[in-house]
């Protein structure tokens, strides 16, 4: 069984792949998409944004960096 963290971090993997596949995205789209809180999804986006990994152009609404990166 995975434990809470690794739960965590697959799900912050997907949020950042999805919102590097559509380009931007809104908050709510996010919600809708993997079906949790806005709370819990406000959490993950604030670990991908400190990583800058992603940015909010505007109020709710969210896109990835111009950045190379490795998913693993």
């Amino acid at each position: 069984m995975k434990t809470s963290t690794d739960r965590m971090l697959t799900r912050i993997k997907s949020i950042y792949l999805y919102i590097k596949q559509r380009g931007t995205v809104t908050t709510n789209e996010l919600v809708e998409e993997f079906g949790i809180t806005q709370r819990t999804i406000q959490r993950d986006l604030n670990v991908l944004e400190y990583n800058n990994l992603v940015e909010s152009p505007t109020r709710g609404k969210w896109s990835a960096r111009k950045k190379k990166t490795q998913v693993s």
